[in-house]
């Protein structure tokens, strides 16, 4: 009996104890949950305007649905530090090359948002459904709007004739809708979709349609990097001009016969055939068997823009930087 009567005692005695801690370590986590939670960075979430003017036409966003949908892009974009830190950086590379061939074909400049939006300006860019370029042209689309696409050669991935095709296309398709918000979502969509969508729907506006989430979504997309990169401050980058990637000076040599190699022409040329690659994307091979004669312009990167101690830095939007 004495027995039991210990065994009992000490039993209490345990368990008292444990009671005892927990409550005490119950306690000290409550007082310390305070101090040890961890403090985030602030997370700010961009003001949408009620208004924005896109290729000088006023896009409206006073519909519930219509700012909801900018909403979703304009911080997808901004957040999207990495790709977005790079689209200003080679913005500054190839904006000024762009914007003049823009001008020239007629086509307002914001659709250099446009470019932005399908590759982030990676000339090398390709898709899925084969698309190519900064333009993410198909190869179909590219031939019947002038460029060549082979094995050796394929202009899709030419900055500046590339940008050329995707302005005819775009003429195109305003000589077709009027409204070059809804010729952008046809950009995406393919003018013969799109134009059915109209029709079958009955609206006369890309912005009331009911499409897949990527065309639906790809106007916004648009505008949210159009709004950032107008103004790059106000949403929290910063850069200094020496940050962006500059723009490179070429010479032009004319090649109008075949190349047995591209490697050996190059170094000829006093470069390396990478150098002649980055200059020439349009290059994908390393050999030229052009036997049509056909004329071709190559690029040569002048020796004193390929260092940064001998260069100038110059900036496309001095609302990009903070020097």
């Amino acid at each position: 009996m004495k027995k039991y009567i210990l065994a009992a005692v000490m039993l209490m005695a345990v368990a008292t104890t444990v009671q005892a801690q927990t409550k005490s370590g119950s306690s000290k986590t409550t007082a310390n949950k305070g101090a040890s939670s961890p403090v985030f960075s602030m997370t700010a979430s961009p003001d949408i305007p009620m208004s924005v003017t896109f290729a000088g036409e006023k896009v409206s966003f006073d519909r519930l649905d219509m700012a909801e949908r900018l909403d979703r892009e304009l911080t997808g974009v901004i957040y999207g530090q990495t790709t977005s830190e790079l689209c200003f950086k080679r913005a500054n590379r190839y904006f000024p090359a762009l914007s003049k061939i823009l001008k020239e074909q007629g086509v307002p400049l914001d659709f250099l948002y446009l470019a932005v939006t399908e590759s982030s300006l990676d000339y090398n860019a390709y898709s899925s459904a084969k698309a190519a370029g900064m333009w993410q042209l198909l190869a179909g689309t590219a031939r019947d709007y002038g460029l060549e696409v082979s094995d050796e050669v394929d202009e899709r991935f030419d900055p500046e004739k590339s940008t050329v095709a995707a302005c005819k296309y775009l003429k195109a398709a305003y000589k077709k809708y009027g409204h070059w918000p809804t010729v952008a979502a046809s950009y995406n969509a393919g003018m013969q979709r799109l134009t059915t969508e109209l029709t079958k729907q009955k609206v006369d506006n890309s912005f009331d349609l009911y499409l897949v989430q990527e065309t639906s979504r790809y106007i916004f997309r648009i505008i949210a990097y159009k709004l950032l990169m107008e103004n790059p401050k106000r949403y929290g980058y910063r850069f200094s001009r020496k940050n962006l990637w500059q723009p490179v000076s070429y010479t032009m040599v004319d090649v109008t016969g075949s190349i047995a190699s591209w490697v050996d022409w190059a170094k000829g040329k006093g470069i390396t055939y990478a150098q002649l690659r980055e200059a020439n994307p349009w290059i994908r091979s390393t050999k030229l068997t052009n036997a049509a004669g056909k004329t071709y312009k190559v690029r040569i990167p002048k020796s004193s823009d390929l260092y940064r101690s001998k260069r100038s830095f110059s900036v496309y939007n001095k609302e990009w930087v903070i020097d």
